[in-house]
């Protein structure tokens, strides 16, 4: 979901941690026969770095199905993929779950034939019941998380509770604050900030949100989605708006580095594994989705990619000390819960693109 990248060894209060790669092997379930599961070659379109280095060889090792990966750098990339023709020439997609929700209700997604995906029984309960898809119809969660501040305590003087910490910085901060300006994130810390939903479509709303977000704009160092932990290690920022695993990225390289949700809360995003209704190898990508599903695989993105996964085996494998040196591993999924599921809006979405576009425009 955020062009993460992955890691080999971290930094934990000064000791080298060094995370292994796990094998890619198919307990927790048996998964669907290989044979049965049609043309012996799929198309999965990902993130990059999102996912084991050697997947494709260890997934045909498994199964005999051939394997090519293909990456997409954002949710609007690959749903342009998707959307292109009416046979984009991809079996599995990743996304997140309300772009998922956007294209099931579009029929482009096959619904998930549940006998092929035994391994869903390590999901923990709270994963069948996510709104963008309840029952896990058309996707299978991959990882999830949460968005908060991701904060230095030595640059800040003090430790940020409230959305308003970013949105009205003390004077000492300003210049030092950065926010995300992808889709939905924008808005949300002005939205959580007011009372308000992730997901509204109230126009006065959303209104009120533009306000407060064009006050805060002259006091941003910048709007940034992919450098901002970067800019917590250098000194630069002080505070960002952050998803959790990539906070964790900061963390790698300063342990002081802190996060937390706002009192007023936040979201609850998903990314998703989907079969595409156009797809000639649909059993094979059950299959697929099954094999991800695997703790032992499931338990590598964590330890990798240093996000929360909603597969309970896999959660319940990781090393303590991990989650001692990286504690948003640590956020419960009740804690989770707590927060907001986004959910796609249809064409109210239309809604955010455009309040997106005015603040940014915005001199």
């Amino acid at each position: 979901m955020r062009f993460p990248y992955r890691i080999t060894a971290v930094a934990a209060g000064g000791v080298a941690l060094v995370l292994a790669a796990t094998s890619c092997s198919s307990g927790g379930g048996e998964p669907a026969d290989p044979t049965d599961a049609g043309p012996q070659e799929l198309v999965v379109s990902i993130w990059a770095d999102y996912y084991p280095e050697d997947l494709a060889e260890q997934f045909e090792a498994e199964t005999g199905i051939a394997l090519t990966i293909v990456h997409h750098t954002t949710n609007e990339d690959v749903v342009a993929k998707l959307t292109a023709s009416s046979d984009p020439g991809i079996d599995v997609a990743f996304m997140s779950g309300q772009y998922a929700q956007a294209l099931a209700e579009q029929g482009l997604l096959a619904e998930l034939d549940k006998s092929l995906i035994p391994n869903e029984t390590n999901l923990y309960p709270e994963a069948l019941e996510l709104a963008y898809d309840p029952g896990n119809r058309y996707s299978e969660p991959y990882a999830w998380g949460t968005t908060g501040l991701c904060y230095r305590p030595d640059l800040t003087g003090y430790e940020p509770t409230s959305w308003y910490d970013l949105l009205t910085p003390r004077p000492e901060l300003v210049g030092k604050t950065t926010m995300l300006s992808t889709d939905r994130w924008l808005a949300m810390p002005a939205l959580k900030a007011q009372g308000h939903s992730v997901n509204t479509t109230d126009d006065a709303q959303l209104e009120e949100a533009k306000a407060q977000l064009l006050e805060t704009k002259p006091t941003l160092l910048a709007y940034d989605d992919t450098t901002f932990y970067a800019k917590l290690v250098s000194g630069e920022a002080a505070m960002v708006e952050a998803w959790d695993g990539w906070c964790n990225y900061g963390i790698a390289e300063d342990p002081s580095i802190t996060f937390v949700i706002p009192d007023e809360g936040a979201d609850l995003w998903v990314d998703t594994m989907t079969v595409l209704e156009s797809s000639q190898n649909k059993d094979a990508a059950m299959t697929f989705v099954n094999y991800i599903l695997d703790p032992e695989v499931q338990t590598w993105v964590a330890e990798n990619i240093l996000y929360k996964v909603p597969n309970q085996a896999a959660m319940d494998a990781l090393d303590p000390a991990l989650v001692e040196a990286y504690p948003t591993l640590g956020i419960t999924v009740d804690e989770l819960f707590q927060q907001e599921v986004i959910v796609d809006l249809g064409e109210d979405t239309l809604k955010y693109v455009d309040l997106n576009s005015q603040v940014l425009a915005t001199n």
